[in-house]
């Protein structure tokens, strides 16, 4: 049920929630856009359509009716799993393919949402930490690249740029040890504020893409180009997708109980469905994959306001953002090395996430630190060789090409053959088997 609230209370705390998923929402078209090497201009276009398409995506999620959406105040962005993904499809297919893949993963994704929660059981913590673990070691050379002052950069490694980036992740870490609240929520979008004035200070920050852009600009429906669609580049975003879903699970458990709010497999399907509506909506627009902010939830914690209108507020704000050309302008502004720093805190987060999940995980059996180590061990060789199957018949070539496909697949293939179909009387019978040996190796010894 929600709670009544004075509505200036409500409107601001909308604009809060915006402003503790802003610096991670423009972050991600920055990376993507600049990795796979579009303009000033063509980036500002980028991180306009991404604040509209995020608002969007909230607004859906929070339009509660009879066919989707789960009405709990949620926030959606583009989750930082995607991003190594979109960096690797772009490289090879540019923005089209990024579209294409991300509009059949939005398929994806509301098919799978029928039935999800009867299959989640394949995706346990060992899978998806291993997979989520996967996807942020790819996307730390990303950060490292950007905080030296970005590929092919002149200056790449020179002090003003290490200082800029390391200065930047400094104040994260300052920000995140003293301050509590709302300022700790905040402490990327701050760190990356105050960086930027610093670069300017330096004479880093050149203000030509802001004075050309318009104070107004209405979006519109593939503005990077049709979609293409690739075998591989749609098996990448798809894993994605069902990653986001599992994780999207636990950030609909959490709500659920902060808001006293009870949701039973109805409720969770109409979320689904509304994150499938949103990745086509991300798609659509040649934006990304959107997904539920975990960030935002421990706003709604802090501020114990539980009403579905602030994150309408929030929606709405986005879109308005997205509107002013202006805004997409200034955010290009950010110097590599600044975007370096505060990735690098961000990308090793999401490594960190990965442990997290696989803090679940029973490392007493083998087979799980089995799993673990042969699908990290291929995703990271795949990343790292990435010719290693240049040989093998292109059918083949989809599933190895992409270390995060790799290693995904390697880790729910081997969870299918380890874990999955054993009952608990064979895996106690096989543990007494493995006591008895090692009693025995003892007992030679």
């Amino acid at each position: 049920m929600e709670t009544t609230e004075k509505p200036g209370k409500i409107f601001s705390l909308g604009i809060q929630h915006m402003l503790a998923m802003y610096g991670g929402a423009v972050i991600v078209p920055l990376i993507v856009g600049g990795a796979v090497g579009l303009n000033g201009s063509m980036l500002a276009l980028l991180v306009s359509i991404d604040l509209a398409a995020c608002g969007l995506a909230t607004l859906l999620q929070a339009w509660k009716n009879r066919f989707f959406g789960i009405g709990l105040p949620i926030v959606m962005g583009c989750t930082f799993t995607a991003v190594s993904p979109m960096i690797i499809i772009g490289k090879s297919y540019g923005m089209p393919g990024i579209c294409g893949a991300i509009l059949v993963a939005g398929i994806v994704v509301l098919l799978l949402s029928m039935f999800f929660g009867k299959i989640v059981n394949l995706f346990p913590p060992v899978v998806v930490g291993t997979v989520v673990m996967i996807i942020g070691i790819t996307l730390i050379p990303v950060a490292i690249n950007n905080l030296g002052g970005g590929v092919g950069a002149k200056d790449f490694g020179s002090a003003q740029n290490l200082s800029l980036g390391f200065g930047v992740l400094a104040l994260i870490i300052i920000m995140n040890r003293f301050f509590k609240g709302f300022m700790k929520t905040i402490s990327i979008l701050i760190s990356i504020i105050v960086g930027t004035l610093a670069a300017a200070l330096m004479g880093m920050v050149h203000f030509s893409t802001v004075s050309q852009a318009g104070w107004f600009s209405l979006i519109h429906p593939f503005s990077f180009g049709f979609p293409t669609f690739h075998v591989d580049a749609i098996i990448a975003m798809s894993i994605v997708g069902i990653v986001s879903m599992i994780e999207t699970t636990g950030v609909y458990l959490a709500l659920s109980e902060i808001c006293g709010q009870k949701i039973d497999e109805k409720a969770m399907q109409h979320g689904y469905r509304a994150e499938g509506l949103a990745i086509l909506v991300g798609g659509l627009f040649n934006a990304f994959p959107y997904t539920t902010f975990s960030q935002n939830v421990g706003l709604v914690q802090m501020t114990q306001v539980k009403t579905r209108k602030v994150s309408i507020i929030c929606g709405f704000a986005l879109v308005v953002l997205g509107l002013i050309p202006k805004i997409g302008a200034l955010t290009v502004l950010i110097p590599n090395a600044v975007i370096g720093g505060a990735t690098l805190a961000m990308f090793g987060m999401v490594i960190a996430s990965g442990v997290r999940m696989l803090g679940k995980v029973d490392f007493s059996k083998q087979n799980n630190l089995l799993i673990i180590a042969c699908s990290v061990g291929i995703g990271l060789g795949v990343t790292v060789q990435p010719e290693l199957f240049a040989k093998f018949p292109s059918l083949i070539q989809i599933l190895t090409n992409n270390g995060i496909v790799s290693g995904s697949l390697a880790a729910l293939i081997l969870n299918l053959i380890f874990n999955v179909g054993r009952s608990e009387q064979s895996e106690k019978a096989s543990e007494i088997a493995s006591q008895m040996v090692a009693e025995t190796s003892a007992a030679k010894s």
